[in-house]
């Protein structure tokens, strides 16, 4: 099981204001501005940004409208990925996590009565994680091509064809209780500021725009982050 801990996170000032909640850069008050800058430097300093990965590839032995058939008896349920990419070759099964402690400075400022801070730093913590996918998605496209594979978009369960029930098996497959990744009974992942994603591997993959992948998640019409086209 490969494991990638030495992602430095370069985190784009306009991603973490996406993350915020904020549309423009402009319009915010300085005061505001000023805390977000504070925090980071803050949860650099702390070691609050633990980026880690887990992932393992898997061959694909089949594919039916339904499912996607791996070595080793695995299966992927849902139609995203046969009707997207067909002539996926192989599956990267990846889990992405910032680690715990950003978590709980936002839980003590929560709990301390700092709610804006609390706010501000939960939404850097998701930006880290944005910014890791990516950054995780270049690393095995470039090990594929390598292979003389292209890799698709990255794909997560609960996107329309994969349904966040596969949130369990996909974090099985990429053995992410060995990174310190797990999920609740109630199906939450813990540290919370995790995530899972398949990449699929092949000669000729589909792949988007942010705003594409936007349009084909389900709460694309209430995200408050959603990117929209222009």
């Amino acid at each position: 099981m490969p494991v990638i801990s030495d992602i430095r996170l370069n985190l784009k000032k306009n991603d973490i204001l996406r993350r915020e909640g904020f549309r423009g850069y402009t319009r915010i008050r300085p005061e505001i501005k000023n805390i977000v800058l504070e925090l980071l430097e803050s949860a650099d300093s702390a070691h609050l940004l633990e980026p880690t990965t887990a992932y393992e590839i898997y061959p694909v032995t089949g594919m039916d409208p339904d499912k996607v058939l791996l070595e080793g008896d695995a299966v992927v349920s849902g139609s995203l990925i046969p009707s997207t990419f067909p002539e996926a070759k192989e599956l990267a099964a990846i889990v992405c996590t910032i680690g715990p402690g950003l978590e709980k400075q936002v839980t003590e400022y929560s709990q301390g009565g700092e709610t804006l801070r609390a706010m501000l730093l939960d939404g850097i913590g998701s930006a880290a994680v944005d910014t890791l996918v990516i950054e995780v998605c270049h690393c095995i496209a470039n090990e594929a091509s390598s292979r003389g594979l292209q890799a698709g978009s990255p794909v997560n369960p609960g996107m329309p064809g994969l349904t966040i029930t596969e949130q369990g098996n996909l974090l099985g497959l990429a053995r992410a209780g060995d990174i310190g990744v797990n999920l609740t009974s109630s199906g939450i992942m813990v540290p919370r500021k995790s995530t899972s994603l398949i990449l699929a591997l092949g000669p000729k993959m589909e792949t988007w725009t942010q705003a594409d992948v936007c349009a084909r998640c389900n709460l694309r019409d209430t995200c408050p982050y959603t990117v929209l086209h222009s």
